[in-house]
């Protein structure tokens, strides 16, 4: 429970009607006023903290409460206060109960009842903010386990395929070096980068090769190139990638998930429709898979692997800009083209 004096917020035209409120309220709440929607709005936008809960006026000029109240409800910060209507008729209960308000205090103020009403509604906002608190405690407790946890998954993958120990945390710095890029320069996919969350994106890359898991070593840890079956069940990490992910959790309730999901099922299909599993085409294959393709194509070119040695980075960059519309997303390379200096310090960091 907040231990500091709770701030009530009074909205009303009637100076009487104040002076009463903050009378009946002074010894237990803190209190601020307004004379109209217009100064409540102002004062909420200057006020370093927002009040535990409001009074407001039903009928005030300039802006009446029911216009107050609409506009906080399409503020974040301010949707979420409690809202007790002031008002010296019945005649709006019905409608303003529908659209949200807690309880009504009605003229003439009887003090005991106000007080009562305005410590219910204070108790209940201070149980609520506990409890969003609690949630938001555990929320990141169990997101930092399972970050740790996949994390954990990728670096077991990553070594077993006798990767250099550096592969996944290349690749998520390029997907998110790619990302950042296309957001600062406005491409057409900046919004929904933005609303996809870099961040996520970024995390989520580490488990791209998960179904490797399940490629028996002689093909996975072959020097030499892949027979044409060899190479079928190779490709198969990505389906299996795809089953272990969804095991871990309900993909269409956590983002995080969803894009491990999407990278690990599509991170090799190709712009032209002729990757695989499921041979899908241009903006079918998930924005956040046609990112991790260019991190993967780019890290495996530039990397030593048992099979092959590292490549020049010039020439890699040549063969990724190739690729433009055929393997991959034609916006998405020329962005890597653009940033290829930052990718090969990547590269050089991380070895």
């Amino acid at each position: 429970m907040d231990k500091k004096v709770p701030t009530v917020f009074v909205v009303d035209d009637i100076e009487m009607n104040v002076r009463i409120l903050e009378e009946i309220l002074k010894d237990e709440f803190n209190v601020i006023t307004a004379c109209n929607g217009k100064e409540a709005f102002e004062i909420l936008g200057d006020s370093a903290s927002l009040p535990k809960l409001i009074l407001l006026d039903v009928v005030m000029p300039e802006m009446d409460g029911r216009e107050m109240f609409e506009l906080m409800k399409t503020n974040e910060k301010l949707k979420k206060i409690p809202v007790i209507f002031i008002t010296a008729e019945n005649d709006y209960e019905r409608e303003l109960l529908a659209a949200g308000a807690v309880d009504f205090i009605y003229k003439p103020f009887i003090p005991e009842i106000v007080k009562l009403r305005v410590r219910n509604q204070i108790e209940l906002k201070n149980y609520s903010d506990s409890l969003e608190q609690m949630v938001a405690e555990k929320t990141a407790e169990a997101t930092k386990t399972l970050d740790n946890a996949l994390q954990g998954l990728a670096n077991v993958i990553e070594h077993r395929d006798l990767e250099s120990g550096e592969h996944v945390k290349r690749t998520q710095l390029f997907v998110r070096m790619l990302v950042d890029y296309m957001i600062e320069t406005e491409s057409v996919y900046a919004e929904d980068l933005i609303r996809l969350q870099p961040d996520i994106i970024m995390k989520s890359m580490a488990l791209h090769d998960v179904g490797k898991i399940a490629i028996p070593d002689r093909i996975l840890l072959k020097p030499g190139k892949l027979t044409a079956e060899e190479y079928e069940i190779m490709k198969t990490h990505t389906t299996r990638g795809k089953e272990i992910i969804c095991e871990l959790g309900d993909v269409n309730s956590s983002l995080y998930l969803k894009h491990c999901e999407d990278i690990c099922y599509a991170h090799h299909e190709r712009w032209d429709g002729n990757g695989y599993p499921r041979k899908l085409k241009e903006k079918e294959i998930p924005l956040s898979a046609r990112l991790a393709s260019l991190a993967d194509v780019y890290d495996a070119l530039v990397c030593a692997r048992v099979y092959k040695a590292a490549m020049p980075y010039e020439e890699a960059i040549e063969i990724i800009a190739s690729g433009k519309g055929t393997q991959f997303d034609p916006i998405m390379t020329d962005a890597v083209i653009q940033i290829q200096d930052q990718f090969k310090e990547i590269s050089q960091k991380y070895q």
